[in-house]
């Protein structure tokens, strides 16, 4: 059976890190703030290292890559969205919806896998779908529950069925589709990605039920995950804008479990919610404000999983 949790994590620390304006026309996360760029880079730097730090100080393995300024990408401290590992040595690159993310595919990645000790066997490369405006943004928007073979999407612009059962064949998952949406200016509009209301771990799921607006899909995905033997933790909507569902389990070097979030989710969580979670792991939060105002994403999006075999 597949692994559904690593301890080893590749992150990218930012160098030209601010609000990216080609993908706020559908992250309705994203919120500017008032002060300058640089400013902006220097403390979502500051949010990096601290996150990294303590991820360490815990035992858990972060590899971590240096964004080159010249490339000018403001969303590669999100590398899940372009990459994800897998046991049998495979790794798949996936198509970005916004331009500049596309810069972010670098061969420097791969570079310090194998540097580091790791075994890539093949690539699958979706992204010669971007040619005809298809995509599938990784992690972000596949949701793996890797011990049972499933995987989550929420269709969004970012997240295309076709493609997404295209990968489900390629990487033998069972593939489950839903819509979710967020009430923005009161109107209901799509999810840009799935790990931000949703995230499965090993013995249970964080999920936002509220934002499956048909009742129809909301029981597919439940009954999915109860027959999968997942405990479910429901957030409420407010909560999943807090980044309660921007969460990932991981283990450190002595085994033990440990759910990542940021201290925004971290502080929006109930007492029953912490509860129910502390039952299997420990967690561990680290404030990434800026990061999460700024970029509209959160802790699941700075850690690519590295889930490939050793050298």
């Amino acid at each position: 059976m597949n692994k559904q949790i690593t301890g080893t994590l590749l992150m990218v620390r930012p160098a030209a890190f601010r609000m990216n304006e080609q993908t706020a026309v559908n992250n309705y996360f994203q919120e500017k703030l008032s002060i300058n760029n640089e400013e902006i880079n220097a403390k979502a730097q500051q949010e990096f290292d601290a996150f990294v730090n303590k991820l360490r100080s815990h035992g858990i393995e972060v590899l971590v890559l240096q964004d080159q300024k010249e490339l000018d990408t403001p969303d590669s401290i999100f590398p899940n969205n372009w990459v994800s590992t897998h046991e049998n040595g495979n790794v798949a690159i996936y198509p970005m919806y916004a331009e500049n993310r596309r810069k972010e595919r670098r061969e420097e990645f791969f570079e310090l896998l194998e540097e580091s000790g790791f075994k890539i066997k093949s690539v699958v490369d979706y992204t010669e779908a971007e040619e005809e405006g298809i995509f599938l943004e990784g992690t972000g928007s596949i949701v793996l529950d890797r011990q049972n073979e499933l995987a989550y999407c929420a269709l969004s612009a970012r997240a295309d069925e076709e493609l997404f059962i295209e990968f489900c064949e390629d990487f033998e998952y069972f593939p489950v589709v839903f819509n979710a949406y967020q009430s923005v200016d009161g109107k209901r509009l799509p999810i840009y990605h799935t790990n931000v209301m949703m995230c499965v771990a090993e013995e249970f799921c964080v999920i936002c039920l509220d934002t499956i607006d048909d009742k129809k899909e909301r029981k597919l995905v439940i009954d999915q995950l109860k027959k999968s033997g997942k405990e479910i933790i429901a957030i409420s909507e407010e909560q999943m804008h807090q980044f309660a569902g921007n969460m990932l389990q991981v283990r450190n070097d002595q085994g033990e479990k440990f759910l990542v979030m940021s201290a925004s989710a971290h502080n929006s969580l109930n007492a029953q919610q912490i509860a129910q979670i502390t039952k299997y792991c420990q967690i561990v939060s680290s404030d990434l404000n800026t990061i999460e105002t700024c970029g509209g994403g959160s802790a699941r999006c700075m850690m690519a999983e590295v889930f490939l075999p050793k050298a």
